[in-house]
């Protein structure tokens, strides 16, 4: 059932995975707005009980605080938040795309060590392309962010469940769903198309604020955008 909430979500991701990159102060703030978001959320039963507020009042206001500074830290601090888009991309790629083709054959100890290993290997090697390859880790990270829920593969559903079952694994889904990877690879492409052909330019122009920051270049010396 498409809600209010879903269907805000699915246009969210919408914008991110096809001008995420080229609008990145927007784009930044809004990934850091709703991975904040989803962290009050999961935080919020922890602290059910110990304070003296109704659990729904309490759960709004833990995604309305977290929401806020997720997205103030992320605007505050763009290019550390980048790195960090980076680093958790990477580490979930590391961990359920790259690791268990590596652990497949593993079992106990062995295989929960290189889960992990690949897990901190993406972790490394996503903010490193963060650091180095600004732009087309925005690219990237928001083109897979925005096909999440664009798709529909995360939902307000699947944090309920995360939350109620203090457990990553609801967030979790199939990177080569159909709906998944057509999203990501035309929002990818369009925001690459956005820089090539210097459309970036016109689009930063017409928003306030965007030139505060942009991810530009991949520090090659090509700036195509102000």
């Amino acid at each position: 059932m498409l809600t209010p909430l879903n269907g805000g979500l699915v246009l969210a991701g919408l914008a991110l995975a096809f001008v995420g990159a080229a609008v990145s102060v927007y784009a930044v703030t809004l990934t850091g707005l709703l991975v904040g978001a989803g962290a009050g959320y999961l935080f919020a039963p922890n602290v059910v009980g110990l304070v003296a507020v109704d659990g729904a009042v309490l759960t709004a206001g833990a995604v309305a605080v977290g929401g806020l500074l997720g997205g103030f830290l992320a605007y505050a601090g763009l290019s550390f938040a980048v790195l960090g888009i980076g680093a958790v991309v990477g580490g979930f790629a590391g961990r359920f795309a790259v690791g268990p083709f590596y652990a497949a054959d593993a079992a106990g100890i062995e295989g929960t060590a290189l889960l992990i290993g690949a897990t901190l290997a993406g972790v490394a090697v996503g903010a490193l392309f963060g650091f180095v390859l600004t732009r087309t880790t925005l690219v990237v990270s928001t083109a897979l962010i925005g096909a999440a829920f664009a798709s529909r593969s995360l939902t307000p559903a699947s944090f309920e469940t995360a939350a109620a079952e203090t457990t990553v694994e609801p967030l979790l889904f199939d990177l080569s769903a159909p709906a998944f990877l057509a999203v990501f690879v035309l929002g990818a492409l369009s925001q690459l198309g956005l820089f090539r052909f210097g459309y970036v330019t016109k689009l930063v122009g017409l928003l306030p604020g965007a030139r505060r920051w942009t991810a530009d270049d991949d520090r090659d010396g090509d700036a195509d955008a102000a």
